[in-house]
Formats: structure tokens, sequence, C-alpha cells
């Protein structure tokens, strides 16, 4: 049912010589669409704190938390995955729904298995991970260098420049995930500077007004279409 709410404003906040980055407050289904609207794919984790080195400490995108692309696959027996490609990008509107509705958002064996192509393990509890030590870290390599233990380090490095020693990696219940009878998703929090960087996977509401960030390169923003 269509309304005749204003649409929420997107404002590009980001604009560095290749890539430029802009966020968006709304319910996730319609962040999506509306970044997607001006050529904006939402950001992932080394992308994102690649941005907040760039920008330094003091700017809105390393203020500021949001939703990236990535999220935390809950498999019960089985363990908790931290995934690339969230399969709630591409169902964000019957995800949204199901939160809206109270429920979680239960997700197929086949985008299980794709999702699973490019994932790290999670621990089963919240765990503390020193900045110092992003190199080591399987969950911070692979989540802030996509691999490059070096790239990891460097964002490690820019926390404690920022006097974060730690980071904490957030994850739901375990009795909570055994009780489920399929897998599920919860897509991820990159909390700001103001909330220690942290990696939120236990909350991830799609119904609330979360800051979804896009980016973009600068030959997609040049064809880009105008704004609403």
């Amino acid at each position: 049912m269509k309304t005749t709410q204003k649409r929420p404003e997107i404002t590009e906040d980001v604009k560095p010589n290749l890539l430029s980055s802009a966020v968006v407050s709304a319910p996730f289904d319609l962040a999506k669409e509306i970044l997607e609207e001006q050529s904006y794919d939402i950001i992932s984790l080394p992308v994102n704190a690649e941005l907040r080195i760039k920008q330094g400490k003091e700017a809105y995108i390393s203020q500021n938390g949001n939703l990236v692309r990535e999220g935390v696959l809950y498999i019960p027996g089985k363990g908790n995955k931290l995934v690339r490609n969230s399969p709630i990008l591409y169902s964000a509107q019957e995800a949204t729904q199901a939160h809206r509705e109270g429920k979680e958002f239960y997700t197929t064996n086949e985008a299980v298995q794709k999702a699973l192509e490019d994932s790290v393990d999670l621990p089963l509890a919240n765990k503390d991970i020193p900045t110092k030590r992003f190199n080591e870290n399987d969950v911070t390599v692979w989540a802030f260098g996509a691999g490059d233990s070096k790239k990891a380090q460097a964002y490690g490095d820019f926390l404690k420049d920022s006097e974060i020693n730690s980071i904490l990696v957030w994850v739901i219940d375990k009795d909570y995930v055994k009780k489920q009878n399929s897998p599920f998703v919860r897509q991820l929090w990159f909390g700001g500077l103001d909330d220690r960087s942290d990696l939120d996977g236990d909350d991830g509401d799609l119904r609330d007004d979360n800051r979804v960030r896009g980016v973009r390169s600068v030959e997609d923003a040049e064809g880009a279409s105008p704004k609403n």
C-alpha cells in the first residue's frame, strides 16, 4: 500500500578521488532502494574501514556507525559465520517485513551455501579483539583487510590512534540459536568510533530508521540518475 510519507533524503558525505559514499536513514528495504536509484551499492566492511582512514577520525563516516553489506549467518548446530554478501541483500523486502512482524529472517540452503563462499568463522560468544593484533586475527583480517593482514592492521592502527584499544564482536546468545530450526541472518552493524567500532551481529533490526551506507565509483556517479 502506497503512502504519501516523504521519502528520506540521501546525504553524500564522502567524495574521495575514486569513490564517493552516501548514507541514508530508513528501514533497510527502502534505504537499499534509494541508494540503488543513485547507483550506490551497499558498502562492504573493508571499503568502509578504508574510507574512515582516508577521511580521518573526525569525519562523519568515522564517528557514526552504519549497516554494511555483510551479515551474520546463524546455523543451528554448526556455528556462526560472518558472510561478505548477506542473503538479506537479495531479499531486502522479505527480510525487512519479517522484522516488522517480530520474526527472524530464515534463509534457504541455497542462499546459505552461496553466502558461505566468502565467509569467516565467528565465535559463539561476544569476544574482544585487540586493535594491535588485527593482523593476527582471522575475523579482522577478513573483515577489514579482505584477506590482507597489512590492510587489517592499518585499520587497527587507525583505531589505536583514536584511543580504541579493542573492538567487540557481538553475536546472539548461543542458547537462542540452538532453539531455531533453520539458519537465519542478521545484517551487520559497523559501529562508529563513538561506539568503539564494534561489529554488531546480534541486532540488525531492519525495520528501524538505521543508517545504511552506500558506495560508488566516480564513473558510476557521472552516470547516476538525478536525485528525487
